[in-house]
């Protein structure tokens, strides 16, 4: 798979934090965290909203990318403005990590957990982690039955592109529907708030969808191939965007649905 690219993954960083932004809101208001994970956090723009609402925590923030890491260290870790606490990050892997030695009384997890296939084992090892009362939340993508994923799915699974992009670009959905993370995480005795957004987002500049997917669900295919044929399947691949995604006189619209999961531990 390709590195991450912060520069790219930043492109759309007002776009891609909302969704981080709505989801604390539903954060329960009396929760005073002293200790929060941001798991998966890419380059800090996750844990940078954290430390603003709870400058008194110590956060850290967990990444398998040393590329997002850097960029994060750079800009958000440190002591917090405001408050005594501070943000530090680590390098871990979400599908392993296993924070019950943290003891957290607040998990964020922030477009993550569709990179991690059948990770209710991983819900039910952070649930546990949590302190009594403790909340875990995240958001996930729930638009991979959008044309942007759809299509990008039929093309790298076609007969010219399936054997040069091979099984390691796989892409599928493997995300939950809303009411399948209610039932898992009342099964674990929490409190749960589930919903889901469809956002329409208005992006400009040229073939604005692919620049989209380039910094997320395109990678894996970007890191099977080279040279000519990487900008042969990125043509094929823009030529379906635009026909699906017209531009308009003010942009393109992108239709962006997320499912958010706020639980609180008994």
């Amino acid at each position: 798979m390709a590195p991450w690219d912060p520069d790219q993954y930043l492109r759309y960083e007002d776009e891609r934090t909302r969704p981080l932004r709505d989801l604390l809101a539903r954060v329960p208001a009396e929760l005073n965290p002293q200790r929060i994970l941001d798991i998966g956090c890419g380059p800090g723009n996750s844990t940078a909203p954290l430390a603003l609402r709870w400058p008194d925590a110590r956060i850290t923030g967990l990444d398998n990318s040393p590329q997002m890491l850097e960029r994060a260290r750079a800009t958000h870790a440190g002591p917090h403005r405001g408050g005594s606490g501070s943000t530090d990050y680590a390098e871990a892997d979400a599908g392993e990590y296993d924070p019950s030695g943290e003891s957290p009384d607040l998990v964020v997890s922030n477009a993550l957990l569709q990179w991690v296939p059948d990770h209710e084992g991983v819900l039910d090892r952070w649930v546990r982690a949590l302190r009594p009362g403790g909340v875990l939340a995240f958001q996930v993508p729930g638009n991979f039955g959008a044309p942007s994923h759809a299509l990008l799915a039929e093309l790298r699974g076609s007969a010219r592109w399936a054997p040069l992009v091979g099984e390691g670009a796989r892409r599928d959905a493997s995300v939950g529907e809303p009411g399948e993370y209610l039932e898992l995480l009342a099964g674990h005795g929490c409190a749960v708030d589930v919903w889901e957004t469809a956002y329409h987002l208005l992006l400009p500049g040229e073939d604005p969808v692919l620049e989209w997917v380039k910094g997320t669900a395109l990678r894996p295919v970007l890191g099977a191939l080279r040279g000519g044929d990487r900008e042969a399947f990125l043509d094929e691949y823009r030529g379906l965007l635009r026909t699906a995604y017209p531009a308009g006189p003010h942009g393109t619209v992108f239709p962006f649905r997320r499912i958010f999961v706020v639980a609180r531990t008994a």
